[in-house]
């Protein structure tokens, strides 16, 4: 299950103690090496280094980590503590949590376990085809609701597979890749779109105003490089994960009369679980249908904001309007309090002893809500901030000038490059909406085509598989507390330099 964000420490004592000071010494470090860009760009760069060395090892807490900008900007210069503090409350951090309590509620009616029984029983129980049908399932749903969302939904079913009742040794074995097979899936369909991943849509809004009197960029256009790009990663992403990296064995996770016993074992659907799938299906519903889907320059689907004029209720707002359901509507008998556990009765105490059983209480919610997880992604928000209003960002651009005589093919790979650097120390959002601009204004000084610069940066910004507070998707299975630092690092950096690659291939040879 989706439980708190949590650290042990394995490594021995004195090795933790030399992580932990590794952290401000190489800030220090930084500070005087680059001092000449002046003081706040210069300890901007280092407290990047510092967090960087801490959010790898996990020397410390990454939520207590995450916490440093607080302290750090408003003492260097950067910013003050009413501005950093502003990052941990964005409107995407109540996304998550109003998906984390979306998920939570499909446990505790354990519609989860019938969905993937479901899956298993249509794909086949052997570790390479369930990675294979997670990572295509996240691809076709983040084609067409925001990522994020799409991890959200799906993270209580691939749990589910992984507390079933199969091999215990195969499912340890399976837990890591399956888990990045969601966020793996769902970061790589996004890309398919224009409506897939926050980056693109960035991208398209900041064309409309900069550029109005050419071409928009439309979604079948988009589509053109999109969708077979999504093709050629996943395909890549899948034989990493079950051949390379982790080697996924090829035995069942459990025999087919097993799964077929199972599913007749869950009986008959039970009014909990109506109501934890009729409140899945419609926030699910309203993510997918509420932006506006430009097909072509000439026409537009309007998506239920525009048309009712709710441009101000976001999917942050629809997820917190489906969690308040979950502690409101009545489900009628017993729930678990645990999930997995049945007929416990899970009144608080000190409530009302008549009060009608919901799929949520908030007892349950605060135990098992991955608050650090909350605290990591305001940390990369905070991070994106900070090189902005340091000027750090500047001096990046600046010395991107000896780029223009590059050729294009190692442009376009220089370019994402090191926009998936910066995506994998914030958010891919916050990165894109930082980048781009920039990269725009170094395009037309260049005199060259912007769509030959931005689109490739724009889906580098949507790359960063290798930290928990690159993306999204990466914090959401990261804050299942089952995935080691180090696991998703050692994978991530091959899936981060295939997409350098690929993006290369697909826009360099132009």
């Amino acid at each position: 299950m989706i439980g708190p964000l949590h650290w042990q420490a394995d490594e021995p004592p004195v090795r933790i103690h030399l992580l932990r000071l590794s952290g401000p010494l190489l800030a220090a470090i930084v500070f005087v090496l680059l001092r000449h860009l002046g003081p706040a760009p210069s300890a901007m760069a280092g407290i990047v280094a510092w967090m960087a060395v801490w959010w790898i090892s996990e020397a410390v807490p990454l939520a207590v980590t995450s916490l440093l900008p607080l302290v750090l900007f408003p003492l260097l210069g950067i910013d003050t503590v009413p501005g950093t503090a502003v990052n941990y409350g964005k409107e995407i951090i109540f996304l998550f949590l109003g998906g984390f309590l979306l998920a939570l509620a499909m446990e505790r009616a354990h519609l989860h376990k019938r969905i993937a029984l479901w899956i298993v029983s249509r794909v086949g129980g052997t570790g390479p085809r369930l990675i294979a049908g997670m990572m295509i399932a996240s691809a076709l749903l983040s084609m067409w609701m925001n990522s994020t969302s799409c991890v959200l939904v799906m993270l209580p079913i691939v749990l589910s597979l992984l507390d079933g009742d199969g091999d215990p040794a195969l499912r340890k074995r399976l837990t890591v890749p399956l888990l990045l097979a969601v966020s793996y899936g769902a970061t790589i369909g996004g890309m398919a779109t224009p409506v897939g991943t926050p980056p693109n849509l960035v991208l398209l809004e900041m064309w409309r105003n900069r550029w109005p009197d050419r071409p928009p960029i439309g979604f079948g256009q988009w589509m053109s490089f999109g969708v077979p790009l999504m093709i050629v990663y996943l395909a890549i992403a899948w034989w990493l994960i079950t051949r390379v990296i982790f080697k996924v064995p090829l035995t069942h996770l459990s025999s087919p009369e097993e799964v077929s016993a199972r599913v007749k074992g869950l009986g008959r659907i039970t009014t909990a679980e109506r109501i934890a799938a009729l409140i899945f299906i419609g926030t699910a519903l309203l993510w997918i249908t509420g932006d506006d889907i430009g097909f072509s320059g000439t026409f537009t689907l309007n998506g239920w904001r525009t048309t009712l004029g709710l441009k101000g209720f976001t999917d942050g707002a629809v997820a917190i309007l489906s969690a308040l359901l979950l502690f409101l509507l009545p489900v009628g008998g017993r729930v678990s309090a645990e999930p997995g556990v049945t007929d416990i009765d899970d009144t608080e105490a000190g409530s009302l002893k008549n009060t009608p059983n919901t799929l949520l209480t908030w007892k349950f919610a605060e135990a098992n809500v991955p608050w650090g997880v909350l605290l990591l992604f305001g940390g990369g928000f905070a991070i994106a901030s900070g090189i902005e209003k340091s000027g750090l960002a500047a001096h990046m651009v600046a010395g991107m000038e000896n780029l223009k005589d590059l050729p294009a093919w190692l442009l376009i790979g220089s370019v994402s490059g090191l926009v998936c650097l910066l995506s994998e120390l914030g958010s891919n959002t916050a990165v894109a909406s930082l980048a781009l601009p920039i990269l725009a204004q170094t395009a037309e000084a260049w005199g060259m085509d912007p769509r030959a610069l931005l689109v490739p940066a724009t889906l580098a910004a949507t790359l960063g598989f290798a930290l928990p507070v690159a993306s999204p998707m990466q914090a959401i299975v990261f804050g299942t507390g089952r995935i080691p630092v180090k696991a998703m690092v050692r994978a991530g950096i091959w899936l981060d330099l295939i997409g350098i690659v690929l993006l290369t291939l697909f826009f360099g040879w132009k």
